[in-house]
């Protein structure tokens, strides 16, 4: 278990920077999920924090002895990769034991520990196999598996489930959290772009741009209490209404911001008046877009299989106590 300290941690390539200045706490034994659109520098950070990439000023500490100069294989951590970086001439097994065996491990200890592995991720009845022979979810679970057995004290994940299909993403992000809370001695540090991922399996939400970090904090702190409209619009999906204009100055704010699920159908005393130009029916939920003379529609989350037709006119109302007011530089208002 590692106790992680970023300060002031800055890296660039030439005249570009591409992390600026990250200051940030990762507690010991957390997982903690690096969030943020393309190019915004996290899975930079992570390499940084990995030791591929060398910092360019700053100090990077684990458990309070600095490791900027430190080796990757001296620092204890494990990585996973989007690719999966098996060897396709090698048994599961073999996949899994490569690295034992290049750290002079005995034979009965990397046996015993590849079988623990394989079993706490249901692979086990799979290590006579080729990885041509596995489906994605399977590859993706043998990497895993080959960092677990190497007992680091840190797991870094570079957006594992991006090659998988929908089904396989939720299956492996199930096994992930699985592992997390069986090895609740081991810091995990997560890159995604999902929304789903980042929300379901965080202990706390880093949300980065432009190479600095907006805000951190609980899933749900990010999403009732964002501190800013660029983390209200990056966290959650479907992302926040948002309305500016005459509308939002009715409000006392520059900007409106409202989640989908936060208003409702209320053609008795409506707040906001127009026109359904897009219905989608998602089973379980409909969402609705109205046209109320904003930038854009209103999305409308309705639970349940009511149906209103494209074309309709309607009355919606959001609720106030879910209001989330912003001023011109784009902060919160109390």
């Amino acid at each position: 278990m590692a106790e992680i300290q970023l300060r002031d941690v800055r890296k660039s390539y030439g005249a570009v920077d591409v992390i600026k200045g990250v200051d940030l706490d990762i507690r010991s034994g957390e997982f903690m999920v690096f969030v943020g659109p393309s190019g915004c520098g996290k899975s930079t950070l992570l390499r940084l924090i990995s030791g591929l990439e060398d910092i360019s000023s700053g100090d990077l500490v684990f458990d309070g002895q600095r490791v900027n100069d430190l080796v990757p294989s001296k620092r204890g951590i494990a990585m996973v990769f989007q690719s999966y970086a098996l060897y396709p001439h090698m048994k599961v097994y073999d996949n899994m034991a490569f690295g034992l065996k290049l750290a002079n491990q005995g034979a009965d200890e990397i046996r015993t520990r590849v079988e623990k592995a394989a079993k706490l991720l249901q692979i086990d009845h799979l290590l006579d196999r080729l990885p041509k022979q596995l489906s994605g979810g399977q590859r993706q679970r043998v990497a895993i598996g080959r960092a677990i057995v190497r007992n680091p004290r840190v797991f870094l994940f570079d957006e594992p489930l991006s090659n998988l299909d929908a089904a396989l993403r939720v299956a492996t992000r199930l096994e992930i959290a699985k592992l997390h809370h069986s090895m609740n001695n081991v810091t995990m540090i997560y890159v995604t772009h999902d929304q789903v991922e980042a929300m379901t399996l965080a202990d706390r939400i880093c949300v980065l741009r432009d190479g600095l970090v907006m805000q951190v904090g609980t899933p749900t702190e990010l999403y009732e209490k964002p501190n800013s409209i660029f983390v209200a619009g990056f966290i959650g999906s479907p992302k926040m209404n948002f309305v500016n204009g005459k509308i939002a100055k009715a409000f006392n704010c520059q900007t409106l911001g409202i989640r989908s699920e936060h208003i409702v159908v209320d053609n008795a005393s409506p707040v906001w008046s127009g026109e359904v130009v897009h219905a989608e029916n998602l089973g379980s939920d409909n969402y609705l877009f109205v046209e109320i003379g904003a930038d854009e529609p209103i999305l409308v989350r309705q639970e349940g299989k009511t149906a209103i037709p494209y074309g309709a006119r309607i009355g919606i109302r959001p609720l106030e106590e879910n209001l989330h007011r912003f001023d011109e530089k784009g902060r919160p208002m109390q």
